[in-house]
């Protein structure tokens, strides 16, 4: 039996970071992936159906809604499955905290930062092929000279199936973080590492299912049956698909390897039976015809 809570399913991404009581332990993971000049020192939770989700996203994306004293705007989403037209959704989505700035009245429109911070449960194919580079920051740049143009919009997306640090490889907070969001599930006790630092004390005991009172319990198994239940689904799909692609590719491949094979041995037939006609001093231009070579083609016989 796990010790602590998955943090991959709706109830444990909800338990440690989602309520007021654990505001803490957001800002601080939060914190470890912002540059310094936009640092939070305080966050209130805000309503997410602001953001306008689907049912659709609801079922494999779980996502937080926050604001900064400063004004500063963030989604922070755990992204379970797949899902078409993943970077469209994330500036739609970013489209919501940007227009809900502008008050009543005249405005001189000036925005605050808005950050989308995408965990995802899976390797992101639509970002470049890189399986070492799992943190992805993405804002407005100028193309010719790569600087960034607006630094107030801004998309971090995290692959944890490519984050492989072991705990001697942790080199500072973000990858404790992400250690500790990717390995919770299987740990069953505190590493070292982790010992001595309030946030992460916290963290794990939060974590810990045998606190959990009753309702907490079947909260917890009913989101963590999803969560098994939704990658199975999905993993089933991937291998499937890959060993279907495989068997087209597989039958692709014979066919036109066997078209290719009629067409040069129609090619060899074809020069053959002009070899011929040229000795029998047939006209070229019939042996053109009869042959589908060009005049060149039979001089060179």
């Amino acid at each position: 039996m796990a010790r602590f809570v998955n943090p991959f399913t709706d109830f444990g991404f909800k338990k440690l970071f989602g309520e007021e009581a654990n505001k803490d332990l957001l800002m601080d993971f939060l914190n470890s992936l912002l540059p310094k000049k936009h640092q939070i020192k305080d966050l209130r939770f805000k309503k997410n159906e602001r953001l306008g989700a689907t049912g659709i996203d609801r079922k494999a994306i779980f996502d937080i809604f926050c604001e900064s004293l400063e004004g500063e705007q963030f989604i922070v989403e755990l992204q379970k499955a797949k899902q078409n037209f993943f970077i469209d959704r994330s500036i739609y989505y970013a489209s919501f905290p940007i227009q809900q700035q502008a008050p009543r009245g005249e405005w001189d429109y000036h925005l605050k930062a808005v950050y989308c911070i995408g965990i995802l449960d899976f390797k992101f194919d639509e970002l470049p092929k890189n399986d070492l580079k799992y943190m992805h920051r993405v804002m407005l740049t100028e193309l010719e000279t790569q600087d960034v143009f607006y630094d107030k919009l801004c998309f971090i997306y995290l692959e944890m199936p490519k984050f492989q640090k072991d705990i001697p490889e942790l080199k500072d907070r973000k990858d404790k973080w992400l250690y500790f969001i990717k390995n919770l599930d299987n740990l069953q006790a505190i590493p070292k590492i982790f010992s001595k630092d309030a946030s992460f004390e916290k963290a794990f005991d939060e974590a810990e299912i045998a606190k959990f009172n009753r309702k907490q319990q079947n909260q917890y198994e009913k989101s963590l049956k999803y969560y098994r239940d939704l990658k199975n689904v999905t993993d089933t799909a991937f291998f499937e698909g890959k060993e279907e692609g495989i068997e087209e590719g597989f039958e692709k491949g014979f066919e036109e390897g066997v078209e290719k094979g009629i067409e040069k041995g129609k090619d060899a037939q074809n020069y053959e039976n002009a070899k011929k006609m040229k000795a029998l001093q047939v006209d070229y231009a019939i042996i053109s015809k009869v042959t589908g070579l060009s005049i060149e083609e039979i001089e060179e016989i």
